[in-house]
């Protein structure tokens, strides 16, 4: 009987805590920056990889870019037995459809897709944008190598599916590289249309927009701060959704977010060194990046990318004014930095294609009572439910109990109107889907 009762408490105890899986280490310890820095200086040597460049030759411009991409992609799949279903997706973009497009062009994604065993249609993306430009966005002749933005994201990609393509996932993975970006994020928009007409579940997307520079143009140089940026809700909620968030709280607990604190948690457990900024913006001010196509559809998304930019290095002709050199080059990336940023995103993605999909349903009660309300819906793959909760001016969940494998609780002395609460779904494993923010109210 005492040894029945250690088991149930070991079991317990594994799967209540935040555990840490040695997998997940020996997944960072992988990443390879000498790889890294291989593949970011082929991307820059195709000279230009603007969206408009040529596609023809097999050595200069986007399409050479691309087809190499495809290249190193299908030989990843070929050296895991063939795990990656490589493809093109193309959409025709119409000249004159923005200014920047001044000659009809197809806009061509690399999509490589790892299919999880238990839910193939829940999908992970990881991407890298192709293209660069220098000062003038409609030249698309001139050298442009775009070494950190973004064959730093590209590179990052494709080492990530080095690494993780050796493992089984319950969920799918996508490595995604991205064109279009700099004309008008037409990449994104294409990929998202077919997305959402073949109804792929899509659990949300990393999208890594230079993750290769450590040295500011403020003079600030750090190799371990890096920024997540998120949305504080859907652009697609509806205006049911937008006045019960008036009155119950939610105005900084979308899905994005839900998504950026969960690279924060995990980040700080497994890379503690790392000092992951939560942004609470969808971009940086007056600028953007190919996860909003994902966010106007009303997927989560988020950008994970460098804390410290170099303005004299993005979008700039190669030349040197004042001393000053500028042009986005080799010389400015930090390989060690990108690859430090590659494993937060192999553990993330990691994590959540081994944990549970999230509850769909979360309800919440307990009003003018001293304690808090929670009911759910359960989900496939979970052998238990975790309440987390935090101060309603805390950027992180810091709280939380684990509760079984149970539908309803109740957190006895913790007054409602003193937190915010959620949800998240723990697998055997120990791995946690991210947290639900409550999406109904019982009495």
């Amino acid at each position: 009987m005492k040894k029945i009762i250690l088991l149930v408490f070991l079991y317990t105890l594994t799967t209540s805590q935040a555990q840490t899986d040695e997998r997940i280490y020996d997944i960072i310890d992988a990443i390879s920056s000498e790889r890294i820095e291989k593949d970011v200086t082929t991307l820059a040597n195709f000279g230009t990889r603007h969206t408009l460049s040529d596609t023809v030759s097999t050595t200069r411009g986007i399409g050479a870019a691309r087809r190499w991409i495809k290249n190193e992609f299908d030989r990843i799949s070929a050296e895991c037995d063939n795990c990656l279903s490589v493809s093109f997706q193309r959409d025709l973009v119409k000249k004159g459809t923005n200014a920047r497009i001044v000659k009809d062009v197809y806009v061509v994604n690399v999509v490589a897709v790892q299919k999880g065993a238990k839910y193939p249609n829940r999908y992970i993306i990881m991407s890298g944008d192709i293209d660069s430009r220098v000062s003038d966005p409609n030249n698309f002749t001139d050298d442009s190598p775009g070494a950190n933005d973004n064959a730093s994201g590209m590179a990052g990609t494709i080492e990530a599916a080095r690494v993780l393509s050796k493992y089984k996932f319950d969920s799918s993975i996508i490595y995604l590289g991205l064109s279009g970006e700099e004309q008008g994020l037409f990449g994104g928009q294409g990929l998202v249309k077919q997305m959402k007409a073949e109804g792929w579940d899509i659990i949300g997307i990393f999208n890594n927009d230079m993750i290769g520079n450590i040295s500011g143009v403020d003079g600030v140089i750090s190799n371990r701060d890096f920024r997540i940026f998120s949305e504080p809700v859907p652009a697609t909620e509806t205006e049911d959704q937008r006045k019960a968030r008036r009155f119950y709280g939610g105005e900084v607990d979308g899905i994005s977010r839900q998504l950026a604190r969960y690279v924060h948690k995990n980040t700080k457990t497994y890379m503690p060194e790392m000092n992951p900024m939560m942004i609470y913006r969808l971009d940086r001010f007056g600028r953007g990046g190919h996860h909003r196509p994902f966010n106007d559809a009303g997927y989560a998304g988020i950008r994970i990318m460098e804390a410290h930019e170099n303005y004299t290095q993005q979008h700039q002709d190669i030349r040197t004014e004042n001393g000053i050199n500028y042009g986005d080059v080799l010389a400015h990336v930090n390989f060690e930095y990108a690859k430090k940023l590659t494993a937060v995103n192999a553990l993330n993605m990691a994590s959540l294609a081994w944990a549970p999909p999230t509850p769909t349903k979360v309800e919440i009660g307990g009003i003018v009572e001293p304690s808090a309300k929670f009911k759910w819906t359960k989900v496939p793959g979970a052998v238990g439910y975790k309440i987390y909760w935090r101060d309603t001016t805390s950027p992180t969940w810091d709280y939380s109990r684990y509760v079984g494998d149970i539908n309803e609780f109740t957190l006895n002395g913790i007054v409602i109107d003193n937190y915010f609460f959620g949800i998240a779904a723990v697998g055997k494993n120990g791995f946690e889907s991210p947290v639900v923010f409550p999406n109904a109210i019982f009495r």
